[in-house]
């Protein structure tokens, strides 16, 4: 609610509604608007610019590195229950293809049987706006996958999969507030802080890393699936460091 205009601003307020309305034929809720706007005014009620994106939470590749090894750990914990270690392989191929691919993990969980298809090289995701782009999927990502694929098929040897992430319970795939939940309990398990990890800070990590090792923002914007190079910007303080370190190590004249 609009504070009240001092009185002698609100007299020239009313002579300048007066003017719209009569000079200008403003309407009912054109007046409103403006009583509104020209009262916080007066009352130095004016909002201020907007605050710039907040980085990106981020994991470095070691970090990534212990949570791709606790995964594997727990998954090649001997005498361990077969639907428990099925759990953990699914866990694994989701952390290998998240990190390898950088899909949100609305495309992630939601991916088809068929793109684990054995020579597949590129995964073929449906994202925003029903857009589909072609990701690359890497070598341990694949590995991940043909190990989950024959535990899930061993388990069901009589059904026929229509996901990569189906879920253990009802029809359907793994939601993705049951994988985050898991991420995070695995993240504990590795020494790492649970409210760190999340699969949007490994996509993160994704977008960053390849940053860092010198991949273009445009490349990465397409990864991502992004509509707009400035959704992708966030990042640029990674190309601020990597150029800093560049200059420090390459130029003659260098910090030595």
């Amino acid at each position: 609610m609009a504070l009240q205009a001092t009185n002698s601003d609100q007299t020239l307020i009313e002579l300048f509604l007066d003017m719209i309305a009569a000079e200008r034929g403003g309407a009912k809720n054109t007046l409103a608007a403006y009583a509104r706007d020209l009262a916080d005014v007066s009352a130095a009620v004016i909002e201020g610019p907007k605050r710039g994106r907040a980085l990106p939470k981020v994991l470095t590749i070691a970090e990534v590195d212990r949570l791709l090894a606790q995964a594997r750990t727990d998954m090649d914990k001997a005498d361990q229950p077969a639907p428990t270690r099925l759990r953990a392989a699914r866990l694994a191929c989701l952390i290998e293809v998240l990190y390898a691919t950088g899909l949100r993990v609305s495309e992630l969980v939601a991916l088809p049987i068929a793109a684990a298809e054995r020579n597949a090289r590129m995964l073929t995701v449906r994202g925003k706006g029903n857009k589909e782009r072609l990701v690359p999927l890497n070598a341990a990502a694949k590995k991940a996958m043909g190990e989950y694929l024959a535990l899930l098929f061993a388990a069901r040897p009589q059904r026929k999969a229509k996901w990569l992430f189906p879920s253990f319970g009802e029809a359907g795939h793994l939601t993705r507030q049951h994988f985050a939940r898991e991420l995070k309990t695995l993240a504990a398990a590795a020494g790492l802080r649970s409210a760190q990890v999340s699969p949007h800070v490994l996509r993160h990590a994704f977008a960053s890393h390849l940053l860092h090792n010198g991949a273009d923002l445009r490349v990465v914007q397409t990864l991502l699936g992004h509509a707009d190079i400035s959704t992708t910007q966030i990042y640029t303080h990674v190309l601020e460091e990597r150029l800093k370190s560049l200059v420090r190590d390459l130029h003659p004249l260098g910090e030595e």
